[in-house]
């Protein structure tokens, strides 16, 4: 089991500078599937305090819709870097960033067709993920949510499959998903900073902590000098290229909230979520 260090070892005067939380969803703001209202709770207290909030996810773009319009968040990335929504409830209106145009969209998930009839000949066990109906981009499929959980042979094998046809391919807790293009989490999170807050990340990505549990969060973990990992990332930290900072004590749910609170506190508020 790889070692981390914990969160804890934090020092306080760096996390006061922090002014922004990048998140993944799935098995970090989630438990068993579920996003409790502490969750919430968190997001909310952290955009109170002035922390940017802003989801960055594999999920889909009808997901992605959903969340910027209903959730406690300033913007979302999703289908791992594909698109990106800011809802604007002051004028009612929703902006959306693509990696491709609409065109291209749809010429590339004919090209995923083709695997995703490969993928599910050769490997019976794997289901297309359910949300897949709300995608525009990508193909996701299930390895652990609504199917018994594959084992690492057969995810191995999705993942070869994938690679044969030149897709870019990553692994989650839950989907496999691939997709052609060189986007990614980290690719679409610079633009989206740029295009709806005017921000270079280059430039001011100390003052931003990411927070997640995967390998498809890799590229993150390596950018961002203070990321973070939910303590269930030790499970999977063999399969990721990069790795985060920092570890939480808690799994899931709970070591968001870890994160939440300590930069919180830094701030001065020490109230409990």
């Amino acid at each position: 089991m790889t070692r981390l260090s914990p969160i804890t070892e934090w020092k306080k005067e760096e996390r006061a500078n922090i002014r922004g939380v990048f998140t993944d969803i799935d098995d970090t703001l989630t438990t068993n599937g579920r996003v409790p209202a502490t969750a919430f709770l968190a997001m909310e207290r952290l955009r109170n305090a002035d922390f940017l909030v802003v989801p960055v996810t594999g999920r889909p773009a009808g997901w992605c819709d959903m969340i910027a319009r209903t959730w406690p968040v300033d913007a979302v990335v999703g289908e791992n870097g594909a698109l990106a929504f800011r809802y604007d409830p002051t004028v009612g209106q929703m902006r959306r960033l693509y990696a491709d145009r609409a065109e291209l969209r749809t010429q590339k998930m004919q090209r995923l067709e083709v695997i995703r009839n490969e993928i599910l000949d050769q490997v019976p066990a794997a289901r297309v993920s359910a949300d897949q109906v709300y995608r525009e981009t990508d193909l996701a499929i299930d390895i652990a949510e609504d199917v018994t959980p594959l084992n690492n042979e057969l995810i191995d094998i999705i993942v070869s499959i994938f690679k044969r046809h030149d897709a870019t391919v990553k692994v989650s807790s839950i989907h496999i998903n691939g997709w052609f293009g060189n986007y990614s989490k980290l690719t679409m999170t610079h633009h989206m900073m740029f295009e709806f807050f005017n921000i270079d990340l280059d430039i001011s990505k100390a003052k931003y902590v990411f927070i997640g549990d995967s390998p498809n969060d890799s590229a993150m973990f390596g950018y961002f000098t203070k990321a973070v990992g939910v303590a269930n990332l030790q499970d999977v930290a063999w399969r990721c290229e990069s790795l985060p900072t920092w570890i939480t004590r808690q799994p899931r749910t709970s070591g968001f909230i870890e994160l939440a609170e300590s930069l919180l506190d830094a701030q001065g508020i020490q109230e409990k979520i």
